[in-house]
Formats: structure tokens, sequence, C-alpha cells
């Protein structure tokens, strides 16, 4: 029913077995027992004194004394009001004994326990009704707002996801809780069930500075700064699509502002739901320096990506929607976050390079400050060729192509002799690098038909043979004439002749 603590020379295990043997004949009663609190005196040497201490009775009954240190246990603010609240539970208890030795109990709390399961049921799938529909308006609603739909709604599908998994486990849990009280045998199973989980999760024994936190309030710290985070993504995907867009600033720019804000929101939010949970940030620095030391030794390379990230957001080397040259591969930047940077490559395969790389090893960027660059594409002709033709026979596949700037012109240099050719480069100005491939295999279609319409050779390699005249027969030495000699009389000997 309660708990009760210590009183003088009694434990509280002792004082609440002497309370229970008091009460243990009321339980077999079948008449109504009269549970009230009266103010008793002391007795002391000289006898009765007056002192107001509340004392709980059932009829004539003495089951206990309410003292302050009941009052403190069970935070009434008065040993008098503690009493009173102890008084109705016990009366409560007792009219639940008695309606549990009737006939026909256990058959309506069957009944009641099968009502509960409906009613959970219910509710469990009302809530998910509730919640897919409700999510499926906000996704909608955000997909109209943006073209990434999928980037802008990770985190609310999360934070979604989530609250219906809490709804749906309080739902049970009150539902456990409520059947676990109609029977006797698992009312005390719920009762140190309870017990447990108020010493392991709500007893403020974790502190922090001066303030002391349960592993409750931790876990719900947790929570509210998880919920911040998705909350900080969410207000910057919205800013991306909404209000930045609208600027006309470059792709880069926005997601440079985009970045900067949300990590301004995340540490701006994280600081201020620190102060508000009572959490003084000075009593972290011991923490802190723990961390730093970790970080120095263990999370350097995490480090180090997290700030070449913020280097790369002010300094914008690289921006999104650049096309590089990185390594082995050629690609688009899609992402780039605070540790590392995607690249989509022309196969549409995405590479995750970490930051640190990008400020370390040489980067071809083929958008940076001006999209339009040059491609060449090396040429040969045999030399029955007239270079003039050659020329214009270049300069008109070129002009085949718009994809191929106007200004600057195509060039078409004669590069030189080769072994089995005269060895062109013809010269063009792109504004896309990042289909450069397929322009430059477009232009060797177009070369190749416009070589041909010129009756222009296109040569393969070539090589001149030369056999140095001699006398026949030919003149062999003496021991290689006795060597052929001898074969061939072995050979002779061989087939029988």
């Amino acid at each position: 029913m309660f708990e009760v603590p210590g009183v003088a020379d009694l434990t509280a295990a002792e004082r609440a077995s002497t309370i229970e043997r008091s009460l243990a004949p009321l339980a077999i009663e079948q008449d109504p027992v009269d549970v009230r609190v009266e103010l008793r005196g002391t007795r002391s040497e000289d006898g009765w004194q007056q002192s107001g201490t509340p004392v709980i009775f059932a009829d004539d009954r003495y089951i206990m004394t309410v003292t302050n240190a009941d009052a403190e246990v069970g935070r009434a603010g008065s040993p008098q009001a503690q009493a009173e609240q102890w008084a109705r539970v016990i009366d409560n208890t007792l009219v639940e004994v008695r309606a549990i030795q009737q006939n026909g109990y256990y058959l309506r709390a069957s009944v009641k326990t099968l009502v509960a399961l409906a009613l959970a049921l219910g509710f469990y799938w009302t809530a998910g009704k509730v919640w897919h529909d409700w999510l499926q308006q906000m996704l909608t609603r955000i997909g109209s707002w943006s073209d990434d739909v999928e980037s802008d709604v990770t985190g609310l599908r999360f934070l979604f996801h989530l609250s219906l998994f809490l709804v749906r486990a309080g739902i049970w849990l009150v539902a456990i809780t409520y059947i676990a009280n109609v029977f006797p045998l698992t009312r005390q199973i719920r009762y140190r069930v309870l017990s447990s989980l108020d010493d392991g999760l709500f007893s403020r024994n974790l502190q922090l500075g001066s303030q002391n936190y349960s592993l409750l309030d931790l876990l719900l710290l947790l929570a509210v700064l998880l919920g911040m985070v998705i909350a900080a993504s969410a207000v910057t995907n919205l800013l991306r699509s909404r209000v930045l867009r609208m600027t006309g600033i470059s792709v880069a720019a926005q997601e440079a502002i985009a970045t900067l804000s949300k990590y301004t929101l995340i540490l701006l939010g994280g600081v201020v739901i620190l102060q508000l949970w009572g959490i003084d940030l000075s009593s972290l620095a011991l923490i802190a320096s723990g961390l730093g030391i970790g970080i120095g030794f263990g999370l350097q390379n995490i480090v180090k990506d997290f700030v070449s990230g913020l280097v790369m957001v002010f300094e914008r080397p690289v921006q999104l929607g650049d096309f590089v040259d990185f390594g082995n591969g050629m690609g688009t930047i899609v992402r780039i976050g605070a540790r590392s940077t995607e690249i989509r490559t022309l196969d549409h395969v995405t590479i995750i390079v970490p930051n640190s790389r990008f400020l370390e090893n040489e980067v071809t960027n083929w958008s940076h400050g001006n999209p339009v660059s040059r491609i060449r594409l090396p040429v040969g002709v045999s030399y029955s060729a007239n270079p003039e033709r050659v020329r214009e026979a270049l300069l008109e596949a070129c002009q085949q192509d718009n994809q191929i700037l106007k200004a600057p012109t195509p060039q078409v240099f004669f590069t030189g002799f080769g072994d089995s050719a005269l060895r062109f480069e013809l010269v063009v100005w792109i504004s896309q690098p990042s289909r450069q491939v397929i322009i430059r295999s477009d232009l060797y279609f177009a070369i190749e038909a416009a070589l041909r319409r010129h009756q222009i050779e296109i040569p393969f390699p070539q090589r001149d043979l030369h056999i140095r005249s001699g006398s026949l027969p030919i003149a062999v030495s003496h021991e290689t004439e006795q060597l052929l000699q001898q074969l061939k009389h072995l050979a002779d000997r061989g087939n029988g002749v």
C-alpha cells in the first residue's frame, strides 16, 4: 500500500511487519471497518502529555503512529495530512480485500482484463492511423516546398515514428498496469516492479554540479537534445528550400549558409536546453578536459575532418554541384557534410571522401570560379591528306554540336609528323564540364563522318620491311653439313628405308 521508514528502535521492515499483523485480522472481517485518524499524546515518565501526534485506528484496533519521518517519505507536507492520506489507502484496500473474497470476483476481473485489452488494441490502432495520416500530409506539404523531398523529411520521419512508438508504448504500459492491479498476485508483482523502477529511474542519485538528477532526467534530456537536432535540421531544410532559393544566390552559397545555420542552431539550442535543465556548464569542465584528451589521441582524424569541413564551408575550394577530378574518378559533389563529402561519379556511384583529403591532396575542380573549360581531341590522318582540308573537316564537325561554345571559337593545331600519320589537335570550349565525356564521344562521331565525307583517310600503323639480297644456294659450314647428314640418316632408318 505504501512505504514506511524506521522509527526509534524499529527498522522499516520491522515496523511494516507490525502494521501488517495489525491489519491481517481486519482482512477477513465481513462488516465495514471504520478507519480514522486521532490525535493522541505520548506517554512519559510522569504520565500522558498531549503532543498532537496523529494515530491511525481501524475500529478500536491501533494500526500505526504517523511521524515527521513518515511525512517526509510520503511527501504529504505534515504528519496530519500524511495520516489522513494513509487512512484512505487502508480503507480502500480493506474494501478491495472484502470484494476479492466475494463470489464472482475473478470472473469480473477477467471481464475487466478483456475490456482493457480491447481498449488498448483500439487505441493502438487509432494512434497508428492518426500518426500515419498526419505524417503523409506533412510529407506531401513538404514535398511541395522542396525538390529534394528525401533530404528534407528524413529527420521528421524519424521523429514521427519515435513519437508513435512512445505513444503506443504508453498505451500498453497503462493497460498492463491496470490489469496487474486487478488480481492480488499480479498486484504484488506490479508493486515490486514499480519499486525497482522507482529506485533505478526516479532516484536522484546522479550529481552534476550542485544538482542531483535521476536516470529518467538524463534520458529525457537526451530525448530533448535529439528532438532539438531534428528540429534544427528541419528548419535548415526549410530555410534552404523556401528562403535561400528565392534570393537567387548560387547553390553552393545556399548550402554554406544552411550548414552554418544548422550548426549555430544546434549549438545555441544545446546551451539553452542544458541551462534550462539546471546543468551548470562550468561543472562540465572536467568532462570536457577528459574528452579533449580523448579527442587528441583517439578522435584526431574525425576532428581533422570536421575542421576541414568548416574550412571548406568558409574558403569554398569546392562547392555543391562542382564537377571535380579526384584521384582515379570524376564526379559531381552532391553533399558537403560535417565530416565527409559525397561525390556522385559519371556511373552514378556515390563515393564518400573525408573532408581532410580535399585540403591535403590535389583536386581538379572543373567548375571552380568559371565552369567554362577547354577539352583537346587528338586526330591523326594519312600523309596523303591536305592539311587545309583536314582543318575544314574538323571545324565542320564542331559546327554540328550545339554543346560546344561559339566563343571562344574552336581551333585546330597541326602538332607534328607521326610515324604513319599527320598529327592534329582539335581544341573546343564547353560550359558543362560534367558532360565532357559525352561531348568528346559525340565529337569523335562527327569527326569520323566529316573525314569520310572529305575522303580523308585515317591511317593505321605502317612499317617498311627491307630484305637484304644474298647468294643462292646458301653456304653452310662443314660442321653444319655433317650434322644435317646425320639427322637425315637417322630419319631414313626410322622410316625403314
